[in-house]
């Protein structure tokens, strides 16, 4: 790899503000917040808004809209249109 064109990869901590739960891994992101993680190091740490541990769709509670019921529905409510 070329010297001076690559971003600094280094340790982040990236924490759901929602859950709490936080995972280590790598990244380029930089932050002013620290935590000191598990094995004693102390990293920089990212709030992250949603992650899988809150996201709907990895928790099981997503919405799913029922699209097979909706045509009947406008149909009882409104009546078929005739045909010409």
């Amino acid at each position: 790899m070329k010297t001076g064109i690559h971003p600094d990869y280094h340790p982040v901590v990236f924490k759901d503000s929602s859950t709490g739960d936080a995972f280590l891994t790598r990244s380029t992101i930089t932050s002013e917040r620290t935590i000191d993680w598990s094995d004693g190091q102390t990293y920089p740490l990212v709030l992250v808004d949603i992650s899988s541990w809150s996201h709907p769709f990895w928790t099981g509670t997503q919405r799913i809209m029922d699209s097979a019921g909706q045509v009947e529905k406008f149909h009882r409510r409104y009546g078929k249109r005739e045909t010409r």
